[in-house]
């Protein structure tokens, strides 16, 4: 704590423990004061020198949580115990404490709403429990003199975040999307540093589970089948989906051109003085299956479709129980701004509403279904939008109505046997796509259960003998 200079980057995602961790630090205290030392894990720091001020500064990469969960308790215990302290080794201890950390944290500058809530909860909640005639000066020397973290310092922020990257990788379990957000930090440009705080602005705004559905549900799915390959599960060993090209470092490949002139054109294009003056923007040209190009581009791609699917998939929860899977949800497709045509309106609000709707096996279909629509929009937008409805809803719902019981493994089939995303990747007009022909399905074929509604959509559709 008492190094010089110590600072958390902008980049750094909020502050997010809550009084539960710190309860959980504090009753660890308790459980291990007997032993000699309390080993609190590690803090990875980038050591640079500071293009303001100058002077060498420790950047943490890894580690802000308990670093600062950390500085709040001795706070507290400045506040609430320093003038009471009667062993003098103690009182020593913590009064050299008392301006670096003072200096730590007025220097931060915490820009999240996540963060001053929690920091201002946390403080108050550190103060509450070293004040408690429980928490004993034997309790302060051991958080003072006892309790260790492992430190790794390095000079390039790119091994930093490797380091972060690998150690996280085959350790505690951090979720896929956060082993992404290292890695495309440290492949920033190194005349992009400047933008990481804003490039980040919008992943950190989002919830864990967020990023976690958008990549688990959506991303990877369409990525992978649209490459004709299996999308069951997105783990840690399937991040490499979703590396690509550094423009910086990629050799002068002609499969790399539309993307450096696509890249270069947009920040020029918005970067020009009329464009200040008319209020026009262009936006980087994404699509769904492109190859990603690492750091900002990767960043701003996330937030691209975070809000682009989000206005597509809602979710709504009802009062009924089903199981915890991240299908656990019943969703609804709302077409924004676009005036579908009734069958098609007739379909979304069915897929909506009918009674079984909630089940597992059915929240894997609405799932194929919404990232087969996902995937259409992408590529030709509103276009002939009603018909792709229409034809997606039969492809996907012919696999539910035909199975009594479909898992993840029953959906990924589906998905690969009659591919309709390699369709899309591969279509140069709507008609090529709207023009596949599916096959009718006879009552005889159908094996699944209170189906009712499905089922008198395709025999509207004429799909159903």
């Amino acid at each position: 704590m008492s190094l010089p200079n110590l600072s958390i980057p902008a980049y750094q995602r909020p502050y997010k423990w809550s009084q539960t961790n710190l309860a959980d630090l504090l009753s660890d205290l308790k459980v291990y004061r007997e032993k000699s030392a309390y080993r609190l894990g590690s803090v990875v720091f980038h050591k640079h020198i500071d293009s303001e001020t100058k002077q060498e500064q420790l950047d943490i990469v890894d580690g802000q949580q308990r670093t600062l969960t950390l500085v709040l308790l001795v706070k507290a215990l400045l506040e609430e115990r320093l003038n009471g302290l009667k062993r003098q080794d103690v009182k020593e201890t913590l009064t050299t404490l008392a301006k670096p950390i003072n200096s730590f944290l007025d220097r931060q500058t915490f820009n999240s709403d996540i963060s001053h809530r929690n920091l201002h909860q946390n403080f108050m909640a550190a103060k509450r429990a070293v004040a408690r005639s429980d928490f004993t000066e034997a309790d302060i020397d051991f958080l003072l003199n006892h309790c260790e973290v492992v430190t790794f310092v390095l000079d390039d922020v790119s091994e930093a975040f490797q380091f972060f990257d690998s150690q996280n990788a085959r350790g505690r379990d951090l979720d896929p999307h956060d082993l992404l957000k290292a890695f495309h930090l440290r492949e920033f440009s190194q005349n992009e540093s400047q933008l990481k705080a804003d490039s980040v602005r919008h992943w950190e705004s989002l919830e864990s589970d967020q990023l976690a559905r958008l990549f688990a549900n959506y991303l990877f799915r369409i990525r992978n089948w649209a490459q004709g390959k299996s999308a069951q599960y997105f783990n840690k060993s399937k991040v490499g989906l979703f590396k690509g090209v550094n423009l910086d470092q990629v050799g002068l490949y002609p499969y790399v051109e539309p993307l450096r002139i696509a890249h270069h054109f947009v920040d020029n294009y918005n970067g020009q003085y009329q464009r200040h003056i008319d209020h026009q923007h262009m936006h980087f040209p994404f699509h769904l299956d492109q190859m990603i190009i690492n750091g900002r581009r990767f960043f701003e791609m996330t937030s691209h479709y975070q809000h682009k699917i989000n206005d597509i998939v809602s979710d709504e929860r009802s009062g009924e129980s089903r199981a915890k899977n991240s299908e656990d949800k019943s969703q609804a497709i709302r077409i924004l701004d676009h005036e579908l045509e009734p069958l098609a309106s007739k379909i979304l609000h069915t897929l909506n509403t009918y009674r079984s709707r909630t089940r597992t096996g059915d929240g894997y279909i609405r799932t194929l279904f919404d990232c087969a629509v996902i995937f259409y929009l992408d590529k030709f937008g509103a276009h002939q939008l009603s018909q792709a409805i229409e034809k997606l809803f039969i492809w996907a719902y012919s696999c539910r109505l035909q199975m009594q019981v479909v898992g993840i493994e029953r959906m990924d089939k589906h998905a690969l046997t009659q591919n309709v995303f390699e369709r899309i990747k591969q279509a140069v007009q709507p008609s090529d796509v709207l023009n596949w022909p599916l096959a009718t399905l006879k009552a005889s074929d159908c094996k699944g259960t209170k189906l009712s509604e499905i089922a008198k959509l395709f025999k509207d559709m004429k799909y159903y003998e």
